[in-house]
This record gives C-alpha cells, structure tokens and sequence, in this order.
C-alpha cells in the first residue's frame, strides 16, 4: 500500500469502481475534458454520478452530483433540502415550504413545487423520506437543463439532479443515493409524473 492511500486512504477512483461492481453499475474513466462517472440503469432510466467544480475566484469547489434525465409529461417539478441557516430568509422572499404530515421530515427539510398536492403525493412515500433523512446536506431537485454548459433537452423531458459539496467517497451512502433516484423516480411515475419510455439525451 502505498505512502497516499495511507495518508488519504482509497482514492474517488478505486471507491467509485467499487460502487459500481456492487451496484451492478458500469464505471467510466475520465478523459482529458471530462472526469470519471458511474452511470446505473433503472427500468428505461440512466443515473449518472459524477463530480464538477466551480470556481468562486479565489478557491474552487467540487460538488458530487447525480442526474438522471425523465420524460415529464405533466412538467412537475420540486426541490427538496435540509432546513438550515437560509431558510428562513428563503421563507421571505415567498418561498413555498409545504408540509407532508411526518413531523420529523417537516422539521428538518424544506420542500417546494409547482403542485402542492403532487409534493404531498411524492413525499408521502416513506422510503423516500427515509432515504432523504440518511444524508446529511443535499439539495434535490427537478432541472428543465443544464444550462449553458450542457446538454439541451427535448421538449417534455426534464432531469431529476442531485448535488452536494465535495466528494462522497462512502460506498453506503452512494448506494442509497441511487436508490432515492430509483424510488423518486418509481413514485413520479405511479403518479403520472413520469413516463417509463427512455428520454433520448446523453449526459
């Protein structure tokens, strides 16, 4: 074992490569523009996992992040995070924060959307809930795009994104971030949010 790996322990590579064995998975080595992914298969849905960074001028920040795009045929859309120092100035400025009856979910996240009855439906389902509660910072999220810097989607078809700061290299709770993914978007569908047909994008 080498001076690093027992300085740092495993490295994001070695931890993702195993991610993927476990999770039936497939790894993808990063090139020259691009980094490594872990992208998983859900019925006709692709779930990538992979890191970007951002630049703040004078330091740079590596996000975790997860996508996986879905046909939206009714264009239902939410975020989800953990309460915290911004919430109340969010709150004030007509955030939308809707409660779904668990006392301890409701105490501890934020939850906003374009139809209150179809957040009140999605989170009704205890094991998202469960699986929201295992992490400790996130923010979950419905995306029409990517943006400038990425890929543009057909109309109809929206992109369920996950990020959080760093980089998670704890194999558990990657599993249990696919499997929020897999039960998100199972729920979206059972409440004709979501079409199991495959979107057509790449990413």
């Amino acid at each position: 074992m080498g001076t690093w790996r027992k300085l740092f322990g495993p490295s994001k590579q070695d931890i993702w490569r195993q991610l993927a064995t476990e999770v039936e998975a497939r790894y993808v080595p990063g090139g020259f523009w691009n980094g490594d992914k872990v992208q998983a298969t859900h019925g006709e849905w692709t779930m990538t996992l992979d890191t970007y960074a951002v630049s703040t001028g004078k330091t740079t920040i590596v996000f975790t992040r997860m996508r996986a795009p879905y046909v939206n045929p009714d264009g239902f859309r939410f975020t989800v995070y953990r309460k915290g120092i911004f919430t109340d100035l969010a709150k004030g400025f007509g955030m939308q924060d809707v409660e779904v009856g668990d006392e301890a979910f409701d105490r501890d996240f934020v939850i906003k959307g374009t139809d209150e009855g179809k957040l009140r439906d999605l989170f009704a389902n205890p094991r998202i809930r469960e699986l929201l509660a295992t992490k400790p910072e996130l923010q979950l999220t419905v995306k029409d795009d990517e943006g400038w810097f990425g890929p543009s989607f057909p109309e109809g078809v929206d992109e369920l994104y996950y990020a959080v700061p760093g980089v998670t290299k704890e194999v558990e709770q990657l599993k249990r971030l696919y499997a929020l993914f897999g039960e998100t978007l199972d729920q979206l569908c059972r409440m004709g949010s979501a079409y199991k047909e495959p979107p057509n994008v790449t990413i």
